[in-house]
């Protein structure tokens, strides 16, 4: 007979129901994949916000551009300047070795005749011997020859010590402004591949839209600058009248519509204008290259640099430093040969040619093209000197 046992009731703990182990099967597989989930993706820019932080990639490069063109500039000013102060000490140290050669001569020939040559020697080897002059009846017991000679010395020894301290001082500065001119190369290079990265990450479709967005500014730009064409005409137009019934009050600030606007310029400056202008559009084409000043490419104050020395002018090199190069006026006296500011940092130019239109270097990847001034925002008008 089976002994009798008093049965235990199940602990609530162990009981396990289908549904509740289902439950707990699916919380543990969610809780896994949860873990091994990888770190969710960043959403995409839209459109509108590649296209603006592509042109801000660019605008940036093309500031950084000019900041490397001027430190290119100032390293070759500079370096020509360390050379000649380079080739000016050789030449003082030989005439203070010659100076050397002859006082030893003298002590040489005093050692022989017995007379004060110890006191010769230690001239030759003192640090500094105007001070051993200041100490010692040396130049009492000198001929006139002599003292002449140790004059020489004296004075070629300044000098030299002088130039050669320049001479540091100025290597020490191009130093500096070479490494400039690296940290300048590094952030467009750095600009750059970010645009074309963001660039390369944009599908056909998203391509195409970009392009459409582009020619609506490039309509808009080039409406503002049919209207500009219309409102140079029409002042011409005025003055003219205003001429020929000899009650024209204008001083003569000019303006241009095309190439054959009329201003107050003389015949000379309307010539280099002209040259200018025929210099810039035979560069039409020609791809845009920061830092380059042509012939076969282009940055924007490289261009500009270049048509007006074509004429004869010389600009200096970086936009902030041609808007000085010249007298400002108003975008409605433009004249064709003017030069056209952008942005409020001054970082880009191109040349005016007339009816609201200019010729320029645009930006990486693409040409030296024609383009309406109101592409960009204006910041002044300079004609230059």
């Amino acid at each position: 007979m089976a002994p009798h046992r008093k049965s235990r009731p199940p602990s609530p703990m162990g009981i396990r129901t289908p549904a509740l182990a289902t439950a707990a099967l699916t919380s543990v597989a969610l809780l896994s994949q949860t873990a091994n989930a990888s770190p969710a993706e960043e959403p995409r820019p839209s459109l509108e916000e590649v296209e603006k932080k592509v042109d801000d990639l660019y605008r940036q490069a093309e500031t950084a551009g000019e900041k490397y063109n001027a430190a290119k500039e100032k390293t070759t000013k500079q370096k020509k300047r360390v050379d000649t102060l380079l080739d000016d000490v050789a030449r003082r140290t030989e005439k203070l070795n010659d100076a050397r050669e002859e006082l030893g001569t003298f002590a040489a020939a005093q050692y022989r005749t017995g007379a004060a040559a110890p006191d010769t020697a230690s001239l030759l080897l003192a640090d500094n011997p105007q001070d051993y002059f200041d100490q010692t009846q040396l130049m009492d017991r000198l001929t006139s020859r002599q003292k002449q000679s140790v004059d020489d010395y004296v004075t070629q020894q300044t000098a030299t010590t002088e130039k050669r301290q320049e001479a540091s001082e100025s290597l020490e500065t191009l130093t500096r402004t070479q490494s400039s001119l690296k940290t300048s190369k590094a952030d467009v290079q750095r600009k750059l591949a970010t645009a074309r990265d963001l660039l390369s990450k944009l599908t056909a479709e998203e391509k195409a839209r970009l392009a459409a967005i582009e020619r609506k500014k490039q309509e808009e730009a080039q409406r503002k600058a049919d209207e500009l064409a219309r409102q140079q005409a029409a002042d011409a137009e005025r003055r003219r009248q205003e001429a020929a019934q000899g009650t024209g009050t204008s001083t003569g600030s000019g303006s241009a519509s095309g190439t054959s606007g009329s201003g107050s310029g003389s015949a000379a400056s309307t010539a280099k204008a002209d040259k200018a202008l025929a210099f810039a559009r035979a560069q039409i084409g020609k791809p845009y290259v920061w830092g380059a000043s042509g012939p076969g490419s282009y940055d924007c104050s490289g261009l500009t640099q270049a048509a007006w020395k074509a004429a004869g002018v010389t600009l200096p090199r970086t936009t902030w430093d041609q808007v000085k190069a010249g007298t400002t006026v108003s975008v409605n006296s433009a004249q064709p040969g003017d030069l056209v500011f952008f942005y409020d940092d001054i970082s880009h130019v191109g040349i005016y040619i007339g009816d609201g239109m200019m010729i320029h270097a645009p930006k990486p990847g693409a040409y030296v093209r024609e383009e309406s001034i109101y592409y960009m925002p204006i910041h002044s008008v300079v004609r230059p000197a």
